[in-house]
């Protein structure tokens, strides 16, 4: 067989079912030939995003896979591949190669080299026979330790090269997990234990574990209230009567409380990084970092106590000793701190309540965010955001209650990105709703590939917040904005989602959100994407809750 052809009975052994492309490369009709459905977008940036967001909402289950050509086609990927790397999810990529005998001549890109910063691994298959193990190494990579994307680069000739029967020896890999050391673990228990404030900061790693029942049960065990951060959001119920939202560049005020307030931060499978996705751990506090990566240790935080392993693992040990330290009973609580979750709640969104039911026009996005919480049935429906405002007016009050109910990421805060995530997430989760909020800068960006949603018949809704101008940057720029109309935008986005054959729909009017979003839902009955643009309000009040 063909080089191509043993790469895609790999691919089909490890039960791939979607291959997102851009031509050209000979593997996608290899691929199509073993039954692999090939996806294939309008831009590289886009091809990658999907095959990100395909690989999250499957936790990993499934691998999304990514074919390019050479040079260009995996040049133009880059952005995409760096915003995995960012994210920390893995998708496998397969570009196209010059053939080995024209290698190194100029202007030869050389993909390797350009990716070794943003990929786990990354080398190139130089001849058939070792397609097996290349394979092999790269899904090794893919399924064990911290995700992150990985490159195999297959070169033209090796790609029509022969590989015989004989060498064709290849069984799917599994990934490999490991538990924490126990004397870690039960340093850490006693730390927690004997805190009198602790705060659960949870992170990813919580996802792709699957380990949400876990924590739950370590949480109430504990009487530990649970602050995720925007990756990690969706890994613990909002509506828990332990949880305090989300911490991130904007957070609800029971995490800035909560976590102020902590004697103990106990972090589990997250990296304590500062960033758009999470929120910095104030000064003189006891830390526990518990970790599927080394890189996390010491790195912004010096910490007291750290444990190394997957998180669903190391969570049921911390449980464990839980109950080998204090009993089955663990440390329940009265239902005092429960309450005061509740208080400081309900008086956080008494504030915010003018906004987020407003009937002014142009519409407040608080109230499209708010009124889409409250129509959709959370537990079939998946949320991703864009970067900006749709993020930081989302994550604090859209409330996340099943594991990969929502879609977080903020470790890179590429524009155009949540459309391709939720394109992903619905071929992934094709049961669910799959929503993408989005505003009028980041549509710009990627707005054709509504294209590959009607195409494919991909039905996701995309809510656009259209206010014709970049949200906040103004006071950056109060003289090329007021002489120039630098941050000014225009576009009717109804109309282009219609022009590529989605159904799309203008709404100015507040009363109109729950409506428009339901005739939306009839109109994606049968496979059609849909776009809602709502009319809205440069709205610069935002949730962000600096430390006491």
């Amino acid at each position: 067989m063909q080089g191509n052809t043993a790469i895609a009975n790999i691919l089909k052994m490890e039960n791939t079912d979607y291959l997102f492309c851009f031509p050209a490369n000979t593997l996608i009709e290899a691929a199509a030939i073993a039954g692999i459905e090939p996806i294939m977008s309008r831009t590289e940036r886009t091809t990658v995003n999907m095959a990100d967001g395909y690989t999250r909402v499957t936790n990993g289950r499934k691998t999304g896979v990514v074919v390019t050509q050479s040079g260009p086609g995996i040049e133009n990927a880059f952005a995409g591949i760096a915003h995995a790397y960012a994210e920390s999810t893995p998708v496998l990529i397969l570009p196209g190669g010059t053939a080995r005998d024209r290698q190194g001549q100029s202007p030869d890109f050389d993909a390797m080299s350009a990716y070794a910063g943003v990929t786990k691994w990354s080398d190139q298959i130089n001849q058939a026979n070792r397609i097996p193990e290349m394979m092999r190494r790269a899904y090794t990579a893919l399924r064990s330790g911290r995700g992150s994307p990985v490159m195999v680069q297959v070169p033209g000739d090796v790609a029509s090269e022969e590989i015989s029967e004989e060498q064709f020896d290849y069984r799917p890999v599994k990934g490999y997990r490991s538990a924490g050391d126990p004397d870690d673990v039960e340093a850490a228990v006693r730390a927690l234990l004997a805190a009198r404030d602790p705060l659960i900061y949870a992170g990813q790693g919580v996802l792709w574990a699957e380990a949400s029942s876990e924590l739950i049960e370590l949480a109430e065990l504990t009487n530990t209230p649970v602050m995720t951060t925007n990756t990690g959001k969706s890994a613990f119920p909002e509506n828990h009567a332990l949880s305090v939202g989300t911490g991130a560049g904007t957070m609800t005020r029971m995490a800035r409380e909560f976590l102020d307030k902590a004697d103990l931060v106990f972090g589990i499978g997250c990296s304590f990084t500062t960033n758009l996705a999470s929120v910095a751990v104030p000064q003189g506090k006891t830390l526990v970092q518990c970790t599927v990566d080394i890189k996390d240790l010491n790195k912004e935080e010096q910490l007291h106590h750290a444990v190394v392993g997957d998180a669903k693992l190391v969570i049921r040990q911390l449980i464990d000793e839980v109950k080998k330290q204090v009993g089955d009973g663990g440390r329940r609580g009265d239902g005092s701190v429960e309450a005061e979750i509740k208080r400081i709640k309900d008086e956080w969104l008494a504030e915010w309540m003018p906004l987020l039911t407003s009937d002014e026009v142009p519409i407040n996005p608080y109230r499209v965010i708010w009124d889409m919480m409250h129509t959709v049935d959370r537990t079939q429906t998946v949320v991703t955001h864009d970067s900006g405002h749709p993020r930081d007016q989302t994550i604090p009050f859209y409330e996340a209650i099943v594991p990969r109910g929502y879609l977080g990421w903020g470790n890179s805060s590429q524009l155009g990105y949540g459309l391709g995530i939720a394109m992903g997430a619905k071929l992934g989760a094709p049961d669910k709703l799959v929503v993408n909020i989005m505003g009028d800068a980041a549509i710009g960006m990627a707005g054709m590939d509504i294209e590959t949603a009607v195409r494919h018949k991909i039905p996701i809704l995309t809510i656009v917040l259209n206010n014709a101008v970049l949200s906040g940057y103004s006071r950056n720029y109060p003289v090329a904005a007021e002489r120039y109309a630098f941050t000014n935008l225009h576009g009717d986005y109804a109309n282009l989602a219609q022009s590529l054959g989605a159904h799309g729909e203008r709404v100015e009017d507040p009363a109109e959100i729950i409506p428009a979003i339901n005739r939306a839902r009839e109109r994606m009955s049968d496979g059609r994407p849909a776009l809602i643009e709502f009319m809205t309000k440069e709205e610069n009040r935002l949730s962000r809750l600096p430390p006491r």
